[in-house]
């Protein structure tokens, strides 16, 4: 007698609340260096772009919204109050696997620690909203990947020949030397923006065609040998098999860039960053199981403006991120100094400043993406088509990256 009324006491609380359209969220203080993706990441609930729209639903917040630190804030996720029987009679949904998929978040919050008590304990089930919301929840797992976004496999870091021979560089570029060990332990995944059937942004000068992918890769190669250089491990998420470093002024566009791993660019835009920020994640777990925690996303792009705009080396880091924020510093602290070394009194206009891009919110390790100049201006050409000033910005680069 006394379970039959626990359970229609269950049932009309179940049913009013549906009925009066009432949701219990879990509530969540913010700490301090917290934003809206590091939160969700914090609950595995970055991987689903409905959750981020609807935590910003749920607490009124809008694209430009900062979190405030130590004030509460609803997650997309409901909070039931458990039957005692099943998650599939509380939730009052049959799906096996749906409940499977319940089951296994509660174990991993519990696992991590974001709850104290098993759901069969407290009687407090947590249903994530991307369960029933998002349509990308079946590619969560390998086993249901769709077919247009394929599994991950990524090959381990190596030399292609000799010793500290690389053929990615090129035959001119493919030894490189060990000068010191001061990188050793770090980790850096250098992404070149675009390529494949994307050149992304397009400049010209003395009639040659200028496409951003080739010389943002250019200076992606040279950053990833002085990586290499101080014994830290870089790896070229994009590729260019049969282009390596090229000590030209007009490089030459082409479509046959592959990424890590070997396979080819998708046309979809989408599907291409998928594959990049899908391959940056699967090394970064794979060396983090190593016990690698020091690793370093780098995405480097050419931007494209008004052709009258001269802009300096300007950056973006993930919101909440503040290793990325503090390497990007560095980086423009760095770039300023040299150009007051070797331009004085110039000034330097670089900013850094975080942004919602795919490669920042859908990577894992912290990131930083550089914009190395404007591809339209003639001031600026001059920066990435002088092989020289490119070696230059790689070094730049690697001094800013150094702790």
């Amino acid at each position: 007698m006394r379970s039959s009324f626990r359970l229609m006491l269950f049932l009309l609380l179940v049913l009013g609340s549906t009925c009066a359209g009432a949701v219990e969220y879990l509530n969540v203080e913010v700490k301090r260096g917290d934003g809206i993706y590091s939160l969700l990441r914090r609950y595995d609930l970055i991987d689903h772009g409905c959750n981020i729209t609807e935590f910003r639903r749920i607490n009124y917040l809008n694209p430009n919204s900062k979190l405030l630190v130590g004030r509460q804030y609803k997650l997309p996720i409901t909070v039931l109050p458990y039957d005692g029987e099943s998650i599939r009679t509380t939730t009052r949904d049959q799906n096996w696997d749906r409940a499977v998929a319940i089951k296994a978040y509660n174990m991993w919050l519990l696992k991590r620690r974001l709850r104290s008590r098993d759901y069969r304990q407290d009687g407090l089930l947590y249903v994530p909203h991307h369960i029933d919301h998002c349509s990308t929840f079946g590619a969560v797992t390998p086993a249901t990947l769709p077919t247009d976004r394929p599994i991950i496999e990524v090959p381990s870091q190596s030399t292609t020949a000799a010793p500290r021979t690389f053929n990615i560089f090129g035959p001119t570029y493919a030894t490189v030397p060990l000068i010191d060990r001061t990188m050793a332990g770090r980790i850096f995944y250098i992404v070149a923006g675009h390529g494949g059937p994307d050149p992304g942004a397009i400049g010209r000068r003395a009639g040659h065609l200028l496409a951003e992918d080739e010389y943002a890769y250019d200076v992606a190669l040279r950053l990833c040998r002085n990586i290499l250089e101080h014994g830290g491990t870089p790896y070229m998420i994009v590729r260019d098999e049969n282009d390596g470093i090229r000590d030209d002024k007009y490089l030459e566009p082409d479509r046959d860039e592959t990424v890590w791993g070997g396979a080819s660019l998708p046309r979809n835009q989408k599907l291409r960053l998928f594959q990049r920020s899908d391959i940056v994640n699967a090394l970064y777990e794979e060396n983090l199981a190593k016990g690698i925690t020091d690793q370093t996303m780098v995405a480097i792009h050419i931007d494209s403006r008004h052709r009258g705009q001269q802009l300096d080396v300007f950056l973006y880091h993930p919101e909440g991120d503040l290793v990325g924020a503090k390497r990007a510093e560095k980086i423009l602290s760095t770039l300023k100094g040299k150009y007051e070394e070797y331009r004085p009194g110039r000034g330097y206009g670089g900013t850094v400043s975080y942004r919602d891009l795919h490669m920042l919110r859908e990577t894992k390790p912290s990131s930083v993406y550089i914009e190395l100049a404007n591809i339209a201006n003639a001031s600026d050409q001059v920066r990435i088509v002088s092989p020289a000033n490119r070696q230059l910005l790689a070094d730049w680069l690697l001094i800013g990256l150094m702790d």
